[in-house]
């Protein structure tokens, strides 16, 4: 290879030509069915039952019609809200706490606790959970749904802030406790400040987790409390699969969180990365 051929030290790579389609190849095994089900949610029932597929049509907007016609989607929309709010907060409020605590005292065998219980199948704490809340008359209502999404969001929390706490340079906390600070004084005023980017993600995570979250609300939910990931389910009988409602449904309940992901992308991507490099 010439010296002219080399790359420099310092260079910046502009992306031109094959290297640009790079990424797009990399993703587009995963838009691949987000654009499916937006191009299903735009055909008539006789078009979406053709096989093969039909892929020249006239465009309906139909089926959105019928999601907001068919079903009380304000009232899904506020559920989902008051419930991922809910969840989100009390994770945070119960997992940084306890991140803090693992990461500092090396407590690994809670850790591995959090762990088992988030690698643990939803459907396995279901039975136990809609007994618990029918005894104690809490089915159908915000505080059961709430604790139940905690089995997702709070490891979550846990474990990504566990990193950014052990990140977090003991000298700056034994600094604090000269000065008279106690050990919440330093979770509160040194570490947990320096752990934002951590946070701001976790949060964010821990939300959409809970937005998403179908099979706890379609059994523990009833009419006054169903969040939107239960419209989906109105479009499946015994009879058949409305295609294009259920899709249509679906793309209504995914705008809100593609919405939220594109407009705080820096945050997530910040927060995840943070701490990654040392020095």
């Amino acid at each position: 290879m010439s010296p002219d051929a080399a790359v420099k030290p310092g260079a910046r790579l502009d992306g031109t030509g094959p290297a640009r389609l790079l990424p797009w190849a990399a993703i587009a095994p995963l838009l691949l069915p987000f654009a499916w089900m937006l191009v299903t949610s735009l055909k008539t029932h006789a078009e979406n039952l053709n096989y093969p597929p039909t892929l020249i049509f006239q465009p309906t907007a139909q089926n959105y019609v019928e999601v907001f016609s068919e079903n009380p989607l304000t009232r899904y929309l506020v559920n989902s809200v008051i419930i991922g709010i809910g969840s989100t907060a009390l994770a945070l409020a119960l997992g940084t706490p306890a991140a803090y605590t693992i990461a500092r005292w090396r407590q690994r065998r809670l850790a591995l606790l959090l762990l088992t219980a988030r690698l643990m199948p939803g459907v396995a704490c279901l039975v136990p959970w809609y007994m618990v809340f029918r005894a104690i008359g809490l089915l159908d209502t915000y505080a059961a749904l709430i604790l139940t999404h905690l089995i997702v969001s709070l490891p979550i929390v846990v474990w990504l802030l566990i990193g950014f706490f052990e990140d977090v340079p003991q000298e700056l906390e034994d600094a604090g406790r000269i000065d008279g600070c106690s050990n919440w004084a330093c979770f509160r005023r040194i570490a947990l400040p320096l752990v934002r980017p951590g946070f701001v993600a976790a949060a964010i995570l821990a939300f959409i987790y809970s937005w998403n979250n179908f099979l706890f609300s379609l059994i523990l939910a009833g009419d006054r409390t169903a969040p939107l990931p239960v419209a989906v389910f109105s479009f499946i009988t015994y009879g058949m699969i409305n295609w294009g409602g259920l899709t249509a449904a679906a793309t209504v309940i995914l705008l809100p969180v593609i919405v939220l992901t594109l407009a705080i992308q820096r945050h997530i991507v910040r927060g995840l990365t943070a701490g990654a490099s040392k020095g």
